[in-house]
């Protein structure tokens, strides 16, 4: 549990405040207290005075059955993008290349043994991927994931993917550690990665690592279809030239962005 730390700085009680802010979770958008203490393992008046608080600051609202999260949790993940400046840098090239493709296209990056969706321009299918902003699926079944992980040193990924999931899903692809290692490496090898079906039927993606200015990789863009509108032939002779290119006009871009000097300036 994240309040179990260790450390004297440790702060036990934003620790619990942050578990009762993820437990609410897709299919569970409101809750009872009693389903609140349940879920995080916090006694009932813990539960209840940490639920009183976040409605006082106005990230919890009392719902019809209990309490459900407001619109404004959203600022604290949006704060995360915006600090990276990822969306306003990478949002020309999303969009460009979504229209060369007419495919969707996403910007995710690690966390844990899952990727988090932070940018995405999607295009309007009848058979769609349903993601949005802070979506999160296993990293290893996704194209996406793949990128990412084949740039661990083997020690961190180990760490990384005993991690448990925390996206509720279950892949259909699960490797044992031999073939995990053989698909990473051809992935390191070639600098893109495909999955085809292997986070769940009809889903097929390439992708590709983003990089910052010292080389390091720091997310992974793809291009995502439905396997039923769009053949791997299609997705590696047409769509796979323009996600590289894609690829590395973004890193370019943040490695441009990384000289540029901060200055604080006083306003007094």
């Amino acid at each position: 549990m994240p309040r179990a730390g260790t450390g004297p700085d440790f702060i036990e009680a934003l620790a619990r405040g942050l578990e009762v802010i993820t437990a609410f979770r897709p299919g569970r958008p409101a809750m009872t207290l009693a389903e609140v203490a349940t879920a995080t393992g916090l006694a009932r008046p813990t539960a209840r005075r940490i639920l009183l608080t976040l409605e006082e600051l106005g990230y919890v609202r009392t719902a019809e059955r209990g309490y459900s999260l407001t619109p404004r949790v959203l600022e604290l993940g949006v704060s995360y993008v915006r600090s990276m400046g990822l969306w306003e840098v990478a949002r020309p090239h999303l969009e460009r290349l979504v229209s060369r493709t007419n495919e969707s296209c996403s910007i995710a990056q690690l966390d844990g043994s899952d990727i988090v969706y932070v940018a995405r321009v999607a295009v309007p299918k009848i058979v769609a991927l349903a993601v949005q902003i802070g979506t999160r699926f296993p990293a290893l079944p996704t194209s996406l994931g793949k990128v990412q992980l084949a740039a661990l040193p083997p020690d961190e990924l180990d760490r990384v993917l005993a991690e448990p999931t925390r996206s509720g899903l279950v892949p259909r692809w699960q490797p044992d550690r031999s073939e995990r290692d053989a698909v990473l490496r051809e992935v390191r090898a070639r600098g893109w990665a495909l999955t085809d079906e292997q986070l769940a039927l009809g889903i097929r993606s390439i992708a590709a690592p983003l990089r910052d200015g010292s080389g390091r990789v720091i997310a992974g863009i793809n291009v995502n279809c439905h396997a039923a509108e769009t053949s791997v032939e299609r997705l590696l002779e047409h769509h796979l030239p323009l996600l590289l290119q894609t690829a590395g006009e973004i890193s370019a871009d943040f490695a441009r962005l990384d000289t540029v000097p901060h200055v604080a300036v006083n306003a007094s």
